[in-house]
């Protein structure tokens, strides 16, 4: 038998409908790029039983909403992952996302220095800590403005944006080193074989 604590209001159970279908494909992206895509839906599954139980808690503005799912579904993964070294569980396959994007090799007419653009992030980015590529994942690939992608780590919209500053500085002196090392060491003349 059913406790009144195991069922919420009527009207919860249409909010959490509501966040599930607007916030489903966005949270798998979340948990996709963090873990195996083997493992992504049975983390989304826990991440959605948790806003099941918590849908009370769940916050009425609809970024608010969606930031906080993404909170959740990270505490899940920090749990599910307890015990495996930080940057690997919160590593980024940049690789695999250009390979989802057209491959490495790129797309036809696409712009060379799109792509060379694209080869030297997939260089810099695992010279990045854990902490800056989740910080710059969540402003760029899951889009997130600072006072939600604040709610996700637990800190202050601030204190996030300080880590942003901060993230962006350290890829872009990654950048300049993988660009720095990518050049030839003797320019070859304009008009000579190469």
């Amino acid at each position: 038998m059913e406790t009144p604590s195991d069922q919420p209001p009527p009207g919860d159970e249409e909010r959490f409908r509501a966040a599930f279908a607007a916030w489903y494909p966005d949270v798998l992206r979340f948990v996709s790029r963090r873990v195996h895509p083997t493992h992504a839906e049975d983390v989304v599954a826990e991440t959605f039983l948790v806003l099941w139980r918590r849908v009370a808690e769940l916050p009425t503005d609809p970024g608010d909403g969606r930031a906080w799912a993404f909170g959740v579904a990270r505490g899940v993964l920090l749990n599910d992952r307890r015990g495996v070294r930080r940057r690997e569980a919160l590593a980024v396959r940049v690789a695999d996302e250009a390979e989802a994007h057209g491959g490495l090799g790129g797309r036809p007419g696409e712009d060379p220095d799109l792509l060379a653009r694209r080869l030297d992030l997939a260089a810099a980015w695992p010279r990045l800590t854990a902490a800056d590529q989740e910080v710059l994942a969540l402003a760029y690939w899951d889009d997130l403005t600072s006072p939600e992608a604040a709610r996700v780590l637990g800190i202050s919209p601030v204190a996030f944006r300080l880590r942003l500053t901060r993230a962006r500085r350290a890829l872009r002196r990654h950048l300049d080193l993988v660009g720095a090392t990518a050049a030839p060491a003797h320019p070859v003349p304009e008009g000579s074989p190469s």
